[in-house]
């Protein structure tokens, strides 16, 4: 491929929650792809792929978010890091909205916004649903990640209404050597089902327009709550 090629194709993407496992991983795949990737930060920008913002405070800085092809929000404090008190609950939801409302109206005031924004959320959606298998247009369920789930999908109504193609990535538990909820458990599994899991992670793949000289419409795409999980994997009990 031709240089010429090569940066019509190159897209510019900003994440939120790049130093989380999926964000971190997400960033890995977009750059060895040649893609540019600018990182949301709460500190004073230490170089030029860092863009400032703000979630509790519902700042961002519109400025460094200018050309971006997609944004994407993973920012959220994790749920497998403390015990549930009612403090850290606050926080589990607050980190969520307040940092999806940021970002959706950031979106929404660009004069040329993102042709994507990509929000996290998580299959803590659906509630316990025992062997009853859902999809996306299942109701969402009742109790505590329900609620915050209905809540963060929600905040991102101001991208929405703007006309930006808005997706929410339910994602389920992930399976890394490096962290994750089963990170944890790794070490007491059998050796070969360890060794099989600890190659898996989870990872979102965005894809969004080639630049070809301007910014034409957006194409058709998935809007709406999608499932970045494998389909039909194995049930706890199966043999490895």
């Amino acid at each position: 491929m031709d240089d010429a090629r090569r940066s019509r194709e190159r897209s510019r993407v900003a994440v939120a929650g790049a130093s989380g496992l999926i964000g971190g991983a997400l960033v890995r795949s977009l750059t060895a792809d040649g893609h540019e990737v600018v990182r949301l930060v709460r500190h004073r920008p230490r170089s030029a792929d860092e863009v400032r913002w703000d979630p509790e405070a519902g700042r961002v800085d519109t400025a460094g978010l200018t050309g971006c092809d997609a944004v994407v929000n993973l920012a959220g404090a994790g749920v497998g890091d403390h015990r549930w008190t009612d403090d850290y609950k606050t926080r589990i939801r607050s980190s969520r909205v307040h940092g999806t409302t940021a970002l959706a109206e950031a979106v929404a005031s660009m004069e040329q916004p993102p042709r994507v924004f990509l929000n996290g959320s998580a299959i803590g959606f659906y509630g316990e649903t025992g062997d009853h298998p859902v999809d996306e247009e299942a109701p969402a369920g009742e109790g505590f990640l329900p609620s915050v789930c209905q809540e963060w999908e929600a905040a991102a109504a101001p991208a929405r209404h703007a006309g930006v193609r808005t997706v929410f990535a339910r994602t389920g538990l992930v399976v890394a050597r490096g962290g994750g909820a089963w990170g944890r458990l790794l070490p007491a599994l059998p050796g070969r089902t360890r060794r099989a899991a600890g190659r898996r992670l989870a990872v979102l793949v965005v894809r969004v327009p080639a630049r070809r000289g301007g910014r034409a419409p957006a194409p058709p795409g998935p809007r709406g709550p999608v499932r970045p999980l494998q389909p039909d994997g194995p049930a706890p009990g199966d043999q490895p």
